[in-house]
Protein backbone atom coordinates (compact mmCIF):
# COMPACT_ATOMS: atom_id res chain seq x y z
CA UNK A 1 0.00 0.00 0.00
CA UNK A 2 1.00 3.04 -0.96
CA UNK A 3 2.08 5.98 1.65
CA UNK A 4 -0.66 8.75 0.38
CA UNK A 5 -3.37 5.55 0.50
CA UNK A 6 -2.16 4.72 4.08
CA UNK A 7 -2.23 8.26 5.00
CA UNK A 8 -5.92 8.36 3.29
CA UNK A 9 -7.04 5.43 5.41
CA UNK A 10 -5.93 6.20 8.50
CA UNK A 11 -7.78 9.65 7.70
CA UNK A 12 -11.17 7.79 6.80
CA UNK A 13 -10.25 5.67 9.50
CA UNK A 14 -10.49 9.12 12.16
CA UNK A 15 -13.66 10.77 10.47
CA UNK A 16 -15.49 7.37 11.11
CA UNK A 17 -15.43 8.02 15.05
CA UNK A 18 -16.78 11.89 14.51
CA UNK A 19 -20.67 12.37 14.37
CA UNK A 20 -22.09 13.86 11.48
CA UNK A 21 -25.19 13.89 9.76
CA UNK A 22 -25.63 10.24 9.96
CA UNK A 23 -24.69 9.82 13.72
CA UNK A 24 -28.31 9.12 15.30
CA UNK A 25 -29.86 11.97 17.41
CA UNK A 26 -29.55 12.38 21.05
CA UNK A 27 -32.87 12.57 22.49
CA UNK A 28 -32.00 12.35 26.08
CA UNK A 29 -31.29 15.58 26.28
CA UNK A 30 -32.79 18.25 27.48
CA UNK A 31 -33.27 21.01 24.11
CA UNK A 32 -34.94 24.57 23.72
CA UNK A 33 -38.68 23.28 21.55
CA UNK A 34 -39.90 27.11 21.27
CA UNK A 35 -39.30 30.73 22.64
CA UNK A 36 -41.81 31.48 25.39
CA UNK A 37 -43.30 33.72 23.78
CA UNK A 38 -44.05 31.47 20.49
CA UNK A 39 -46.61 29.17 22.58
CA UNK A 40 -49.85 30.43 22.75
CA UNK A 41 -53.71 29.46 23.11
CA UNK A 42 -53.25 28.61 18.97
CA UNK A 43 -51.55 25.31 17.79
CA UNK A 44 -48.14 25.35 17.32
CA UNK A 45 -46.34 22.79 14.84
CA UNK A 46 -42.58 22.09 15.44
CA UNK A 47 -40.76 19.41 13.96
CA UNK A 48 -38.32 17.97 17.01
CA UNK A 49 -35.69 15.72 16.35
CA UNK A 50 -37.56 14.19 13.32
CA UNK A 51 -40.90 13.60 15.50
CA UNK A 52 -43.93 15.92 14.82
CA UNK A 53 -44.73 18.17 17.92
CA UNK A 54 -47.61 20.06 19.15
CA UNK A 55 -47.08 22.78 21.66
CA UNK A 56 -50.07 25.36 22.95
CA UNK A 57 -51.12 26.34 26.87
CA UNK A 58 -53.66 25.36 28.98
CA UNK A 59 -55.93 27.91 30.02
CA UNK A 60 -54.18 28.15 33.37
CA UNK A 61 -51.03 29.20 30.98
CA UNK A 62 -49.13 25.65 31.58
CA UNK A 63 -47.11 25.09 28.34
CA UNK A 64 -48.00 21.37 26.60
CA UNK A 65 -46.33 19.26 24.31
CA UNK A 66 -47.85 16.34 22.56
CA UNK A 67 -47.14 13.98 19.46
CA UNK A 68 -48.37 16.03 16.91
CA UNK A 69 -50.86 13.40 14.99
CA UNK A 70 -54.04 11.67 16.30
CA UNK A 71 -54.23 8.58 17.15
CA UNK A 72 -57.36 7.53 14.82
CA UNK A 73 -55.73 8.39 11.33
CA UNK A 74 -52.49 10.22 11.80
CA UNK A 75 -54.16 13.62 11.18
CA UNK A 76 -52.02 16.54 12.59
CA UNK A 77 -53.44 17.78 15.56
CA UNK A 78 -52.39 21.18 15.26
CA UNK A 79 -54.39 21.69 12.13
CA UNK A 80 -57.40 20.77 15.11
CA UNK A 81 -58.77 23.46 17.71
CA UNK A 82 -58.03 24.48 21.21
CA UNK A 83 -61.09 23.57 23.38
CA UNK A 84 -60.61 24.78 27.64
CA UNK A 85 -57.22 22.69 28.26
CA UNK A 86 -57.76 19.69 25.47
CA UNK A 87 -57.07 19.52 21.69
CA UNK A 88 -59.51 18.63 18.96
CA UNK A 89 -58.82 16.93 16.07
CA UNK A 90 -59.55 18.56 12.83
CA UNK A 91 -60.47 15.79 10.98
CA UNK A 92 -62.90 13.11 13.03
CA UNK A 93 -63.22 15.07 15.95
CA UNK A 94 -61.26 12.78 18.89
CA UNK A 95 -60.45 14.93 21.96
CA UNK A 96 -57.38 14.67 23.53
CA UNK A 97 -55.86 16.02 26.65
CA UNK A 98 -52.64 17.68 27.95
CA UNK A 99 -51.63 14.20 29.07
CA UNK A 100 -52.25 12.65 25.45
CA UNK A 101 -54.87 11.02 26.54
CA UNK A 102 -58.31 10.89 24.19
CA UNK A 103 -60.89 11.58 26.34
CA UNK A 104 -63.87 11.85 23.53
CA UNK A 105 -65.02 10.07 20.25
CA UNK A 106 -68.20 11.93 18.73
CA UNK A 107 -68.89 8.73 16.77
CA UNK A 108 -68.92 6.26 19.93
CA UNK A 109 -69.55 5.94 23.62
CA UNK A 110 -66.42 4.48 24.09
CA UNK A 111 -63.06 5.42 24.02
CA UNK A 112 -60.76 2.88 22.51
CA UNK A 113 -58.09 1.86 25.46
CA UNK A 114 -54.92 2.39 22.71
CA UNK A 115 -56.12 5.85 21.58
CA UNK A 116 -53.57 8.20 23.59
CA UNK A 117 -50.27 10.27 21.51
CA UNK A 118 -47.21 10.91 23.64
CA UNK A 119 -46.91 13.56 25.70
CA UNK A 120 -43.81 14.69 26.22
CA UNK A 121 -42.22 16.93 29.52
CA UNK A 122 -41.72 20.79 29.19
CA UNK A 123 -39.71 23.20 31.89
CA UNK A 124 -39.97 26.82 31.43
CA UNK A 125 -37.36 28.84 32.09
CA UNK A 126 -37.29 32.50 31.25
CA UNK A 127 -37.67 33.29 27.41
CA UNK A 128 -36.99 29.70 26.72
CA UNK A 129 -39.16 26.10 26.95
CA UNK A 130 -37.26 22.86 27.10
CA UNK A 131 -38.71 19.69 25.85
CA UNK A 132 -37.01 16.26 26.81
CA UNK A 133 -37.65 13.80 23.93
CA UNK A 134 -36.15 10.74 25.35
CA UNK A 135 -37.32 8.66 28.33
CA UNK A 136 -39.46 10.72 30.12
CA UNK A 137 -38.38 8.93 33.49
CA UNK A 138 -35.08 10.37 33.14
CA UNK A 139 -36.33 14.20 32.29
CA UNK A 140 -34.74 16.14 35.67
CA UNK A 141 -35.60 19.55 35.37
CA UNK A 142 -31.64 19.92 37.26
CA UNK A 143 -30.21 18.48 34.21
CA UNK A 144 -31.51 22.18 32.11
CA UNK A 145 -28.05 23.80 31.04
CA UNK A 146 -28.01 26.52 33.38
CA UNK A 147 -27.47 30.14 32.14
CA UNK A 148 -27.80 32.26 35.51
CA UNK A 149 -26.68 35.91 33.69
CA UNK A 150 -30.38 35.38 31.82
CA UNK A 151 -32.13 35.77 35.35
CA UNK A 152 -29.32 38.26 36.52
CA UNK A 153 -30.73 42.01 37.03
CA UNK A 154 -27.57 43.01 36.30
CA UNK A 155 -27.71 41.72 32.63
CA UNK A 156 -29.99 42.58 29.93
CA UNK A 157 -30.98 39.73 27.06
CA UNK A 158 -32.70 39.46 23.67
CA UNK A 159 -33.38 36.34 21.71
CA UNK A 160 -34.37 35.08 18.58
CA UNK A 161 -34.93 32.37 16.11
CA UNK A 162 -33.24 30.97 13.07
CA UNK A 163 -33.78 28.07 11.09
CA UNK A 164 -30.81 25.95 9.62
CA UNK A 165 -31.03 23.72 6.50
CA UNK A 166 -28.07 21.88 7.97
CA UNK A 167 -26.88 19.48 10.32
CA UNK A 168 -26.76 20.76 13.81
CA UNK A 169 -23.36 18.91 14.46
CA UNK A 170 -22.07 21.39 11.97
CA UNK A 171 -23.49 24.22 13.87
CA UNK A 172 -21.99 23.00 16.59
CA UNK A 173 -18.18 22.84 15.13
CA UNK A 174 -18.84 26.31 13.74
CA UNK A 175 -19.21 27.42 17.64
CA UNK A 176 -15.87 25.86 18.43
CA UNK A 177 -13.67 26.95 16.09
CA UNK A 178 -14.68 31.11 15.67
CA UNK A 179 -11.26 31.49 13.48
CA UNK A 180 -13.61 31.85 10.80
CA UNK A 181 -14.76 35.21 11.85
CA UNK A 182 -11.78 36.90 9.96
CA UNK A 183 -13.70 35.44 7.08
CA UNK A 184 -16.91 34.49 6.62
CA UNK A 185 -17.43 37.21 9.03
CA UNK A 186 -15.27 39.51 7.56
CA UNK A 187 -18.19 42.18 6.33
CA UNK A 188 -19.69 41.71 9.86
CA UNK A 189 -17.89 41.20 13.07
CA UNK A 190 -14.71 39.55 12.44
CA UNK A 191 -11.24 41.55 12.31
CA UNK A 192 -8.26 40.23 10.50
CA UNK A 193 -5.96 39.40 13.29
CA UNK A 194 -8.77 37.28 15.00
CA UNK A 195 -7.93 34.08 13.26
CA UNK A 196 -3.91 34.36 14.22
CA UNK A 197 -4.29 35.50 17.71
CA UNK A 198 -3.44 32.73 20.18
CA UNK A 199 -5.41 30.29 21.99
CA UNK A 200 -5.91 27.14 24.37
CA UNK A 201 -8.71 24.51 24.16
CA UNK A 202 -9.88 23.35 27.75
CA UNK A 203 -11.06 19.41 26.82
CA UNK A 204 -13.61 18.07 29.57
CA UNK A 205 -14.24 14.39 28.48
CA UNK A 206 -16.06 13.12 31.57
CA UNK A 207 -18.83 15.93 31.90
CA UNK A 208 -18.91 16.80 27.66
CA UNK A 209 -17.86 20.39 27.70
CA UNK A 210 -15.51 21.81 25.46
CA UNK A 211 -14.24 24.96 24.87
CA UNK A 212 -11.45 27.56 22.79
CA UNK A 213 -10.01 30.58 24.68
CA UNK A 214 -8.64 33.31 22.89
CA UNK A 215 -6.97 36.77 22.96
CA UNK A 216 -7.11 39.18 20.64
CA UNK A 217 -4.91 42.11 21.45
CA UNK A 218 -4.66 45.29 20.77
CA UNK A 219 -6.84 45.10 18.05
CA UNK A 220 -9.87 47.30 17.33
CA UNK A 221 -13.03 46.47 17.79
CA UNK A 222 -15.50 46.29 14.70
CA UNK A 223 -18.76 48.52 15.36
CA UNK A 224 -20.67 46.48 16.51
CA UNK A 225 -18.59 46.08 19.87
CA UNK A 226 -16.65 49.57 19.46
CA UNK A 227 -19.43 51.45 19.74
CA UNK A 228 -21.87 50.19 22.35
CA UNK A 229 -18.60 50.03 24.95
CA UNK A 230 -17.22 53.09 24.08
CA UNK A 231 -14.31 51.66 22.81
CA UNK A 232 -14.22 53.16 18.79
CA UNK A 233 -11.30 53.77 17.49
CA UNK A 234 -8.80 52.77 20.21
CA UNK A 235 -6.69 49.58 20.95
CA UNK A 236 -8.79 47.41 22.69
CA UNK A 237 -8.23 43.40 23.99
CA UNK A 238 -10.87 41.33 22.99
CA UNK A 239 -11.09 37.98 24.97
CA UNK A 240 -13.34 35.26 24.41
CA UNK A 241 -14.08 31.97 25.38
CA UNK A 242 -16.71 29.29 23.22
CA UNK A 243 -17.84 26.16 25.13
CA UNK A 244 -20.01 23.32 24.13
CA UNK A 245 -21.57 22.66 27.67
CA UNK A 246 -24.14 20.15 26.37
CA UNK A 247 -25.53 19.01 22.73
CA UNK A 248 -28.22 21.95 23.21
CA UNK A 249 -26.34 24.53 24.25
CA UNK A 250 -23.28 26.36 23.28
CA UNK A 251 -22.26 29.96 25.03
CA UNK A 252 -19.46 32.21 23.64
CA UNK A 253 -18.64 34.64 26.46
CA UNK A 254 -16.54 37.52 25.57
CA UNK A 255 -15.27 40.47 27.77
CA UNK A 256 -13.47 43.89 26.17
CA UNK A 257 -11.40 46.43 27.56
CA UNK A 258 -9.43 49.18 26.63
CA UNK A 259 -5.37 48.41 26.17
CA UNK A 260 -4.18 51.80 27.67
CA UNK A 261 -5.18 51.08 31.27
CA UNK A 262 -5.48 47.58 33.69
CA UNK A 263 -8.72 45.84 32.69
CA UNK A 264 -9.22 46.15 36.83
CA UNK A 265 -9.99 49.64 36.53
CA UNK A 266 -12.14 49.98 33.87
CA UNK A 267 -16.26 49.23 34.13
CA UNK A 268 -17.24 45.67 33.09
CA UNK A 269 -17.99 45.40 29.22
CA UNK A 270 -19.22 41.68 28.76
CA UNK A 271 -21.60 39.87 26.39
CA UNK A 272 -22.93 36.19 26.60
CA UNK A 273 -24.49 34.47 23.39
CA UNK A 274 -26.45 31.31 23.89
CA UNK A 275 -26.34 29.36 20.95
CA UNK A 276 -29.24 26.76 21.96
CA UNK A 277 -29.16 24.35 18.96
CA UNK A 278 -32.07 21.68 18.97
CA UNK A 279 -32.77 19.37 15.62
CA UNK A 280 -35.08 19.43 13.87
CA UNK A 281 -33.66 16.13 11.59
CA UNK A 282 -30.49 15.28 10.75
CA UNK A 283 -29.89 17.90 8.37
CA UNK A 284 -31.65 20.67 9.69
CA UNK A 285 -31.91 22.63 12.92
CA UNK A 286 -33.91 24.90 14.97
CA UNK A 287 -30.82 27.55 16.36
CA UNK A 288 -32.29 29.57 19.22
CA UNK A 289 -30.01 32.86 19.93
CA UNK A 290 -30.00 34.42 23.88
CA UNK A 291 -27.87 37.34 23.70
CA UNK A 292 -26.90 39.27 26.70
CA UNK A 293 -24.75 42.05 28.02
CA UNK A 294 -23.56 43.45 31.33
CA UNK A 295 -23.53 47.13 30.45
CA UNK A 296 -26.01 50.08 29.15
CA UNK A 297 -28.59 48.19 30.93
CA UNK A 298 -31.64 50.97 29.94
CA UNK A 299 -30.56 51.90 26.50
CA UNK A 300 -33.16 50.20 24.29
CA UNK A 301 -31.60 51.45 21.30
CA UNK A 302 -28.26 49.81 22.01
CA UNK A 303 -30.33 46.18 22.77
CA UNK A 304 -32.11 46.84 19.15
CA UNK A 305 -28.75 47.83 17.45
CA UNK A 306 -26.68 44.63 18.91
CA UNK A 307 -29.58 42.21 18.18
CA UNK A 308 -29.88 43.63 14.84
CA UNK A 309 -26.38 43.39 14.00
CA UNK A 310 -25.69 40.08 15.45
CA UNK A 311 -28.77 38.75 13.68
CA UNK A 312 -26.74 39.76 10.46
CA UNK A 313 -23.62 38.04 11.54
CA UNK A 314 -25.35 34.74 12.46
CA UNK A 315 -27.47 34.63 8.91
CA UNK A 316 -23.68 34.52 7.52
CA UNK A 317 -22.95 31.56 9.29
CA UNK A 318 -26.41 29.94 8.39
CA UNK A 319 -25.91 30.53 4.59
CA UNK A 320 -22.21 29.15 5.36
CA UNK A 321 -23.58 26.20 6.78
CA UNK A 322 -26.15 25.85 4.02
CA UNK A 323 -23.50 26.27 1.44
CA UNK A 324 -21.79 23.51 2.79
CA UNK A 325 -24.66 21.05 3.16
CA UNK A 326 -25.80 21.35 -0.04
CA UNK A 327 -22.48 21.12 -1.68
CA UNK A 328 -22.10 17.69 -0.06
CA UNK A 329 -25.84 16.35 -0.55
CA UNK A 330 -25.58 13.28 -2.98
CA UNK A 331 -21.98 13.68 -3.58
CA UNK A 332 -19.78 10.63 -2.48
CA UNK A 333 -16.05 11.75 -1.73
CA UNK A 334 -13.77 9.03 -0.80
CA UNK A 335 -11.45 12.31 0.58
CA UNK A 336 -11.35 12.66 3.76
CA UNK A 337 -11.33 16.36 5.40
CA UNK A 338 -8.26 17.54 6.53
CA UNK A 339 -8.51 19.42 9.97
CA UNK A 340 -6.38 22.13 11.61
CA UNK A 341 -4.79 22.63 15.38
CA UNK A 342 -7.97 25.31 15.72
CA UNK A 343 -10.62 22.17 15.56
CA UNK A 344 -9.10 20.02 19.21
CA UNK A 345 -12.25 21.31 20.30
CA UNK A 346 -14.71 20.42 18.08
CA UNK A 347 -13.03 16.85 17.25
CA UNK A 348 -12.82 15.93 20.87
CA UNK A 349 -16.93 17.22 20.86
CA UNK A 350 -17.59 15.36 17.47
CA UNK A 351 -15.84 11.97 18.99
CA UNK A 352 -18.14 12.76 23.00
CA UNK A 353 -21.26 13.00 20.63
CA UNK A 354 -20.62 9.94 18.29
CA UNK A 355 -19.79 8.28 21.90
CA UNK A 356 -22.90 9.42 23.49
CA UNK A 357 -25.41 8.64 20.42
CA UNK A 358 -24.12 5.12 20.37
CA UNK A 359 -24.18 4.16 23.70
CA UNK A 360 -27.87 5.56 24.11
CA UNK A 361 -29.15 3.54 21.13
CA UNK A 362 -27.59 0.27 22.71
CA UNK A 363 -29.40 1.26 25.94
CA UNK A 364 -32.46 1.85 23.91
CA UNK A 365 -31.92 -2.04 22.02
CA UNK A 366 -31.07 -3.50 25.23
Amino acid sequence: MSMPQRIRDAALHAQAALADETTPLLRNVWYVAALSGEVNRQPLARRLLDVPVLLYRTEAGRAVALEDRCAHRSFPLSRGRIVGDSVVCGYHGACYGPDGRCTAVPSQAQVPPGAVVRSFPLHEAGALLWIWPGDPALADPALVPAQPWMADPGWVSSTERLHLRASHVRLHENLLDLTHLSFLHANSFGTPDYASAPFDTQLDEAAGRFSLHRTVSPTRLPPLWALPTGLDGVDAARVVTSAFLSPALHVVAVKFHACALPEDQQPSRAIRTAHLVTPESATRTHYFIQHARNFALDDDAITRFMHDQLLRAFQEDVDGLEAIEDLLAGYDSTQPEISFQADKASLAMRRWLKRQAEAEALSRAG
